[in-house]
């Protein structure tokens, strides 16, 4: 793997010219928009923290629910037809289809975002299938249709879109995006759907097979690197660990530790790397415990509060992925918003495997090679 990585340096230095970069824009996430409109108490009783649902089989075309979005803050631009029509999205490792709202969307939620005008496209072709993104309460109908995506200097003809003619209501309508580009693999997409990646690799869009993640905890800065790695994001050496089930990008974590001691994932466990959640999430009795280690207490919502004087007294908790620690420092595990110190962990009654959402990528640059499947990580700067 060591020798993978330094010929892929190589091969970017002399390709340099192919690498096309989108830069992410820190903003308002959908749990500080609520909660500035007095709307999150209400919006949490009713909607029940399951980010796991993300992941199970729910048995439809594709299992995405919105309310996993709560706290996505790093959004970038896209542009969908001839000419071009602007959307922000989240890119999205831990799903596949590409969907934004066209203009026949009534939903209360489509009103307040940048929506498609089809007729407007000349290169647009509605290919006859509908879209269908349900799970639990929270549930996206629309169609899918063809037309050209462009994304920073690259231009991916044909591409599939799914265009959302329903949509929920609260959970999106504060939503500082417009829509998602999946990043996982085919196998997640929803029936007919060709992922955005996936044409690009099939075209020889990008210099190569992969593409890579920085994620700065400031506005700018942060980026997306597609078909090559950027080694002035990162120091040291990247570390290769394999993908384990080719449908997200999944491996194995071998045990979570504060000074040593083994406070979850006992024996090893699973974990998906993910772009477009935000917190660190896994099963609720390690949860638990890692939040009694750090000396969080649980909100009314499954939130976990943190008393942001004791940060500098607080521990590092320690990931052990292919026989290498990634310490997550207190600075790194807790999210600081409007004033209050949140954990950074979250519980998932209806899931045993770990969600590594920006928590975890803020502090790791994180490539995803589709040539070798599997991911790269080191030390952020």
């Amino acid at each position: 793997m060591r020798g993978f990585a330094v010929l892929l340096a190589v091969l970017t230095l002399f390709q340099s010219n192919q690498i096309t970069r989108i830069a992410l824009h820190k903003g308002k996430s959908m749990r500080q928009a609520l909660k500035e409109n007095g709307l999150l108490d209400d919006f949490l009783r009713k909607h029940q923290y399951a980010i796991g649902r993300k992941y199970s089989n729910c048995g439809e075309v594709a299992s995405e629910p919105l309310t996993n979005y709560l706290d996505s803050q790093y959004f970038g631009k896209i542009y969908i037809g001839t000419p071009p029509q602007e959307f922000t999205v989240v890119f999205d490792t831990g799903s596949s289809d590409l969907w934004v709202p066209p203009v026949y969307c009534n939903s209360d939620a489509c009103q307040n975002h940048h929506r498609f005008n089809p007729s407007k496209s000349s290169t647009f072709q509605n290919m006859g299938h509908p879209l269908t993104i349900q799970c639990g309460i929270d549930s996206i109908q629309g169609f899918l249709g063809y037309d050209t995506v462009t994304v920073s200097d690259i231009v991916d003809p044909q591409q599939t879109v799914g265009l959302s003619t329903q949509e929920p209501g609260n959970v999106f309508t504060y939503a500082k995006f417009d829509g998602i580009l999946g990043l996982a693999y085919p196998s997640l997409a929803s029936e007919y759907s060709v992922l955005v990646f996936d044409n690009m690799m099939y075209r020889h869009l990008v210099a190569h097979d992969l593409f890579s993640v920085y994620v700065s905890r400031n506005e700018q800065g942060s980026m997306l690197t597609l078909g090559a790695i950027n080694s002035s994001y990162y120091m040291g050496s990247l570390h290769w660990v394999p993908v384990l089930v080719q449908e997200y990008w999944q491996f194995t974590v071998h045990s979570i530790t504060v000074d040593g001691v083994v406070v979850a994932c006992d024996g090893s466990c699973q974990a998906i790397l993910d772009t477009g959640a935000s917190l660190l999430v896994g099963p609720g009795s390690d949860i638990l415990n890692i939040q009694k280690v750090i000396g969080a207490t649980q909100g009314q919502y499954g939130e976990f509060d943190i008393d942001c004087g004791r940060l500098s007294s607080m521990p590092t908790v320690v990931f052990e992925i292919q026989g290498r620690q990634y310490p997550l420092p207190p600075s790194a595990h807790t999210t600081q918003d409007l004033g209050s110190c949140i954990s950074g962990f979250q519980s998932a009654s209806d899931t045993q495997q770990w969600i590594l959402g920006d928590v975890f990528i803020q502090e790791y640059y994180s490539v995803f090679d589709r040539t070798n499947n599997c991911v790269g990580l080191a030390k952020a700067i």
